[in-house]
């Protein structure tokens, strides 16, 4: 079973289950930058959450597939075309050989996630299937899909059309969100005026953004260090702020280690919401104790997973 690619996208990925306990190599995690809606989109074709799916960021694809096959496309907003045709996001839909699955560009958020049932191959590395762009390694040849290519797809499973996620269980895609988080290691480093422009300012992510990290514009932060430190582990949600005092964001290809001040630490619970910030796009940040955080991931856990069992899997 197979999907040829007649239009790649922006940057249209395969994306699977996170690498873990490689990052003493330099190897991030990689996987969904949304695992949340990824996990939706699985769920909704009978896959685990994180099986393998493809990402699409800002603009999608235009596939056609060559057999019977279920697929579902949960995430940013988008307009989904089957044939031509709306059809519509959050729901189990039926393709037959020769249909043309076509998907425009997000109207708010980065990224949608396309599963199909038994879920997409590609070249497994360091137990992973998940695709790193800046090493060229996993899914298909590393790399983004172009047109020309072809998708291969595992044996479908016993998923069945008409499925959908129900209404409450579909996570809004704000234009402006709020991130929880905690005080990274180096928030001391912050006078009371700074935390407040930390906290209480309206950033807005740069053009200078991809799935390693997003600049923040804005107001800068005078942060009470020259900017070079001892190098330290740092994680995806991790945010530094460079001597220009511009900070950056990680997300899920971000290194392992950096040399800059870790100001603040995306929560758990609200760390997908990292892979839908947009170029262009507003976001601020809300803080939270640790203890405060574990409890609203418990409770984000617990919402989700009487839809999704193995929710933890994916957050």
């Amino acid at each position: 079973m197979t999907a040829s690619v007649l239009r790649g996208g922006t940057q249209t990925t395969v994306q699977a289950v996170p690498r873990t306990g490689l990052r003493h190599l330099g190897i991030p995690a990689s996987g969904p930058a949304d695992g949340l809606s990824m996990a939706l989109a699985n769920r909704l074709v009978g896959n685990a959450a994180v099986a393998p799916a493809l990402e699409i960021t800002l603009y999608g694809p235009r596939l056609r597939v060559d057999a019977d096959v279920c697929i579902a496309v949960t995430g940013a907003p988008a307009a989904v075309r089957l044939n031509g045709e709306p059809v519509p996001m959050h729901a189990s839909l039926g393709l037959r050989p020769g249909d043309v699955l076509d998907i425009g560009a997000m109207a708010t958020g980065a990224r949608c996630y396309l599963a199909v049932e038994g879920g997409v191959s590609g070249a497994s590395e360091f137990g992973s299937t998940s695709t790193y762009l800046p090493a060229s390694f996993g899914g298909l040849e590393g790399r983004a899909l172009r047109e020309g290519d072809r998708i291969d797809f595992t044996a479908p499973g016993t998923a069945t059309s008409g499925a959908r996620t129900p209404p409450d269980r579909r996570p809004a895609i704000p234009a402006k969100p709020a991130l929880r988080c905690c005080d990274g290691p180096d928030a001391g480093l912050l006078d009371g005026t700074e935390r407040d422009r930390l906290y209480g300012g309206r950033w807005r992510v740069s053009q200078r953004a991809d799935r390693m990290g997003l600049e923040l514009a804005g107001e800068r932060l005078a942060v009470g260090s020259t900017g070079r430190m001892s190098s330290a582990p740092v994680f995806p949600g991790s945010l530094q702020c460079p001597e220009s005092g511009s900070p950056y964001l990680l997300c899920v290809d971000a290194q392992t280690t950096g040399g800059y001040p870790q100001l603040l630490q995306v929560a758990r619970c609200d760390r997908h919401l990292i892979g839908q910030l947009r170029p262009g796009g507003a976001l601020r940040f809300l803080s939270r104790t640790a203890e405060q955080a574990a409890l609203e991931l418990r409770e984000k856990l617990d919402f989700f997973r009487d839809w999704v069992p193995d929710i933890d899997d994916a957050l």
